[in-house]
């Protein structure tokens, strides 16, 4: 499809363009462009009705020169090698990025879960684990839920998992459930990280909480948490919107009655919603407010070349995956919007599975308060570490964040003797400068 090329054809701009600034060479760029492995699966599956569906799923692990392979597994019609491919490369960067001990991974079935029975979910969960546990691992491949996957899914892999293995191995999967060696503060880790990134760029442009409006686009698990937390800490949530609709408030919505709305909808979305004051508003015409921040927590490639020079947001801080296309970057760079790139401003899911894991494979647990403190410190640092990046480099963020996560990755490559000589990090004036 379309959708999936284009998100894997910015993945590579990006690598290309951070790539191109540290002057590598193009064999190492293509190492660096391709994954280590892929692993394609057709699992077999006699739904309810007794008719026999055959349904194809992926496994992609980019890079292990850093540690495990890390990434999430989606169940979604739209499901192909090529995505699965792009996002396991994000997922690379991400991991580095916020320096994790951590490579990329994904993984998919081509389904749609909304026409399934939850026991033909549970089946289809227990079938590909099986068949794809030759690659996956606590100090192989890590899997963790994704779209329209969750905390039950990996519950099944690792049940699914100890029964081939003949032992407990909570570590191969993160985001299980609490009671089954999960982590408190998991299900709001990526929109907790998110906020910390938004905090942080305004304490350091003296903004005041009071002082900055926010629109969010997506209304789901990344953006309504963040929307939540923004508001509790006295931002301004002028706009939210979900695929159903969208609502707009100059004075600020209340956040807290919406999100009790969208929680008790049957359908679990704006559409209806009617408060005091609130207008409706359009998707397009969320992401063109004049606001501090925009937050695009929804799908990719929201922001491009045709309405990035309408956006009118001082900061665009990405929760989603991919949501602004490459010529839509370099239009807002020339406008002076800050872009703060979805490998860093959504890493906080990866850091707390990362919290997760380790929390596993030592059979002691933190409580919420150690989590939300060890994910604020990860991100605040990654953030400085960015920013610095971005200031002795020359270049936006986006572009500081790749080369800054090339450097770890060529590092690790370097320090294990996987390329012949120190060219690479030569050519980027020595190694752990960032």
């Amino acid at each position: 499809m379309e959708r999936e090329a284009d998100l894997l054809d910015t993945a590579r701009a990006n690598v290309d363009r951070a790539a191109h600034r540290l002057g590598l060479d193009e064999g190492l760029l293509e190492v660096l462009q391709n994954p280590e492995r892929e692993i394609t699966v057709y699992v077999p599956l006699v739904r309810a009705d007794g008719r026999v569906t055959v349904f194809p799923g992926h496994r992609v692990q980019h890079s292990s020169v850093r540690g495990p392979c890390k990434g999430g597994i989606r169940y979604h019609p739209d499901v192909t090698l090529e995505e699965t491919r792009a996002l396991a490369a994000l997922m690379t960067w991400k991991c580095a990025v916020v320096n994790i001990p951590y490579g990329g991974g994904k993984g998919g079935i081509r389904c749609d879960p909304t026409a399934m029975t939850p026991w033909e979910l549970e089946e289809l969960t227990r079938k590909f684990t099986r068949m794809i546990m030759p690659v996956i691992g606590p100090h192989k491949d890590i899997p963790a839920p994704d779209v329209n996957t969750s905390s039950l899914t990996m519950a099944w892999i690792m049940d699914s998992a100890e029964e081939v293995a003949g032992e407990p191995v909570p570590g191969i999967v993160t985001g299980k459930p609490v009671g089954l060696w999960g982590s408190l503060g998991r299900e709001e880790a990526t929109s907790r990280g998110l906020v910390v990134v938004v905090q942080e760029l305004m304490r350091a442009c003296g903004i005041q909480p009071r002082e900055a409006t926010v629109a969010v686009q997506g209304f789901g698990k990344v953006g309504g948490i963040a929307a939540r937390l923004l508001a509790e800490a006295g931002y301004r949530v002028v706009a939210v919107s979900d695929v159903s609709a969208g609502i707009f408030r100059a004075e600020g919505l209340d956040i807290r009655e919406v999100s009790a709305y969208v929680r008790d909808n049957p359908c679990h979305l704006l559409a209806g919603y009617a408060g005091v004051g609130v207008e409706p508003i359009s998707n397009q015409d969320l992401l063109e407010l004049d606001v501090t921040v925009l937050i695009p927590a929804a799908l990719e490639h929201q922001i491009r070349e045709e309405n990035a020079g309408r956006v009118r947001a001082r900061f665009v801080v990405e929760g989603a995956n991919g949501p602004t296309t490459t010529a839509a970057d370099r239009i807002l760079e020339g406008k002076g919007v800050l872009v703060v790139p979805d490998i860093l401003a959504n890493a906080g899911g990866v850091v707390v599975s990362y919290f997760e894991w380790v929390q596993n494979i030592q059979a002691l647990f933190w409580d919420a308060e150690e989590v939300n403190a060890r994910l604020e410190a990860t991100m605040k640092r990654a953030l400085g570490e960015v920013l610095e990046a971005g200031r002795s480099w020359g270049v936006d963020l986006r572009t500081a964040a790749y080369m800054l996560a090339l450097t770890r990755v060529m590092e690790a490559m370097h320090a294990r003797g996987l390329l012949p000589r120190a060219r690479a990090l030569a050519m980027m004036g020595g190694s752990g400068t960032h």
